[in-house]
């Protein structure tokens, strides 16, 4: 089981930004096609007041702050340059559905109105091949889950043929619940499967890839959890991809680089469930060579010496 997907976590509220201009990530780009990476996934494309792309309704409706680089072009030419498809983000509004006084109705409509944006500014792009919905759950949500097929269903509506993705976590002993403490103790897994059998009887039709967080269940759990997620996508005809995280949920500060054997050990667990594609959160700060952690230049040459791929992560660095 290789990578051949990440995230670019440009609009984020949980991981230091790097800075980065134009040139370091087309750098950047590089080690990745080197790496294997064929799918890049814009993980948002705003956030609150954050924008990727100078978005008048966002400047309108939210006061958002204008963005000195459009990000949503730069990352479509990057992808067209090395043959990359390029998966869109969409809105993130931080109001999240388990907390009182959500509204779903408000959260479709000024994503849909984002979304037209994106779609008549960069839709005709060829790298562009789907869109991600940034909701993240990790069991029962009917307000999420309501999102995910409302606006899933306008958008392949504006874009026909185009595929949709969400990457849901699991309610893992590493989760956290609505009160950013960490769960502690895993769900039963029949739990789990009943919750997302019902999930998935929503969204089916509607979302075609689900990419499941492999980071929330303890490493002796991963392999059950993750064959029931295959079992139930394919049922339903849904693609199951495994969203292998990068980064270390087990250290006492947030988020570190992961320890190669811990990667390693899920890409197995991922492989022997037959699960169909892995991406991960995310390349570019947890395995680049050029990441602001000096120990994920490390974790990329392991991973290349493990999967007989020749470059070096030395060969890629910034100079």
């Amino acid at each position: 089981m290789r990578i051949t997907g990440t995230f670019l976590d440009e609009i984020s509220h949980d991981i230091p930004h790097q800075n980065w201009g134009p040139g370091e990530w087309r750098r950047d780009f590089q080690a990745m096609k080197a790496f294997g990476i064929k799918t890049v996934i814009l993980i948002r494309c705003g956030h609150k007041r954050w924008m990727t792309f100078p978005s008048a309704v966002l400047r309108q409706e939210k006061q958002g702050y204008l963005p000195p680089l459009d990000l949503i072009d730069l990352f479509l030419s990057l992808a067209e340059e090395f043959g990359m498809d390029f998966f869109c983000g969409t809105y993130d509004s931080g109001n999240y559905a388990w907390q009182p006084g959500y509204q779903v109705v408000p959260e479709v409509e000024l994503s849909r109105k984002v979304c037209n944006e994106i779609i008549d500014r960069y839709g005709q792009r060829k790298a562009f091949k789907g869109w991600y919905l940034s909701h993240e759950i990790a069991g029962e949500s009917p307000d999420a889950v309501r999102c995910y097929r409302e606006l899933g269903t306008y958008l392949k509506d504006r874009m026909p043929g185009i595929k949709i993705m969400i990457s849901p976590g699991m309610r893992g002993a590493k989760a956290y619940n609505a009160n950013m403490q960490k769960l502690g103790k895993t769900i039963p897994l029949e739990q789990h499967e009943a919750e997302w059998r019902a999930n998935i009887a929503k969204i089916k039709g509607v979302v075609d890839i689900v990419a499941f967080q492999d980071g929330h269940v303890e490493f002796e759990e991963l392999p059950s959890f993750l064959q029931v997620n295959k079992r139930l996508c394919e049922e339903n005809g849904i693609q199951c991809w495994t969203n292998s995280e990068s980064f270390d949920r087990d250290m006492p500060i947030d988020f570190l680089p992961i320890k190669w054997e811990k990667l390693r050990l899920k890409l197995k667990a991922a492989e022997a469930a037959g699960l169909e594609n892995a991406i991960t959160f995310e390349f570019s700060h947890f395995i680049s060579p050029n990441s602001m952690y000096r120990s994920a230049a490390g974790l990329y040459d392991r991973y290349c010496e493990e999967n007989g791929i020749p470059a070096r992560a030395k060969d890629f660095q910034d100079r």
